[in-house]
């Protein structure tokens, strides 16, 4: 079996294997072919890459050969009518927002498995990708914030006068929400957070943090981690909350999405407008809509005096360590489908196998990306 690594498209430095991770599947009989310069912006030359084992081809000659094709992003329309029929695809697909392309690679008679998609039980947390990047991105969004406030984070007791500490206000405590939490309390930020889970407070306050209450919240216990749809009389608490809240915070994280719909506007403009001029957001939930009333995905813009930057993917933006840990989590889920002897072996029966496949034999597999597409 041919398994190849495609380059992504420009904006997205990782790598969906690192040279070691490739020389790990090439121990299980697996051939591994790279596209020219696909570990580049990761810090991976393509000598790395030979010296463990790997080929190196041009795109075109990739995707015509290869069995398995690993790509973080959606392929093109160019990209998919070079594949074989029957041909495996494994990245991050989105396919509850992406559904009509996703139609169109079972038409292809493309087996597509969306990493995204993984069921988030016990069993899978080492082929979690979504933990394991937004992980990242809840350190990096700290960091970014803390380079474009224009004040300190810590409290100061100085010579020349004393320097309050920060005040931040992170909106959603789940994996990102609570890295970004630790990264903050570490750089000496006073933090508050909101959340629509009662059953995440006690882990809030074990990092130093405040958890703000809105009594009446939807039972989200079945929803993977996920924030759920909320009734309008709870949503009505919640902002007057929120709204006291960020009128305070000189910096606010925003985490919020629900799989499959636009991610809930947590800040309206009304919210925005009391805010102090300088202060900062970081929307992680750009790409779905983002959390503010004025998000714009992959651009900063300057609202009222309040710096409103829209990033769903600052892991990215640490290509090294994300790389790595996305490789560790597909080499993981590889093994599920993959047998000692390099033959693709697809069992439906498996759980994980089961929901992280979108589309196979010309179908869609996925019951609720096929309610999207019905």
């Amino acid at each position: 079996m041919i398994a190849g690594i495609l380059k992504e498209p420009a904006g997205e430095n990782r790598v969906s294997l690192l040279p070691e991770q490739a020389e790990a599947l090439i121990k299980q009989k697996v051939q591994v072919v790279v596209e020219e310069g696909a570990g580049k912006a990761a810090f991976a030359a393509d000598g790395a890459y030979t010296v463990k084992g790997c080929g190196i081809m041009s795109r075109k000659e990739l995707l015509q050969q290869a069995d398995m094709i690993f790509s973080l992003s959606l392929l093109s329309k160019e990209d998919t009518d070079l594949l074989k029929p029957g041909t495996i695809v494994l990245g991050i697909f989105l396919p509850l927002y992406h559904f009509n392309i996703i139609a169109g690679w079972a038409q292809k008679g493309i087996t597509t498995f969306s990493m995204d998609m993984i069921p988030r039980t016990t069993r899978a947390q080492s082929m979690d990708v979504l933990s394991s990047q937004a992980n990242i991105a809840g350190y990096k969004a700290v960091v970014l914030a803390a380079h474009l406030y224009p004040k300190y984070f810590p409290m100061l007791m100085t010579a020349a006068g004393s320097i309050a500490p920060a005040k931040m206000l992170i909106l959603g405590a789940g994996v990102a929400g609570l890295q970004a939490i630790a990264t903050s309390r570490r750089l000496g930020a006073v933090v508050e957070v909101f959340d629509t889970r009662p059953a995440v407070k006690e882990e809030v306050m074990s990092l130093g943090a405040k958890f703000i209450e809105v009594e009446g919240a939807a039972d989200s216990s079945k929803a993977g981690g996920y924030a759920v749809d909320q009734t309008e009389e709870y949503k009505q608490k919640q902002q007057q909350k929120i709204s006291e809240a960020a009128a305070k915070a000189d910096i606010i994280i925003t985490t919020a999405q629900i799989p499959g719909k636009a991610a809930p506007v947590l800040l309206t403009e009304a919210s925005l407008n009391v805010m102090k001029p300088g202060s900062i957001i970081i929307d992680l939930a750009a790409a779905t809509g983002g959390n503010t009333a004025r998000t714009v995905n992959n651009e900063a813009v300057v609202y009222n005096g309040v710096t409103i930057v829209g990033n769903s993917n600052l892991a990215s933006s640490m290509p090294a360590d994300a790389s790595k840990l996305y490789g560790r989590n597909l080499l993981n889920f590889l093994k599920l489908i993959i047998d000692k002897e390099a033959n693709i072996n697809l069992n439906f029966e498996d759980d994980i196998v089961k929901g992280t496949c979108i589309t196979h034999d010309g179908n869609i597999v996925n019951e609720r990306v096929k309610a999207l597409v019905a």
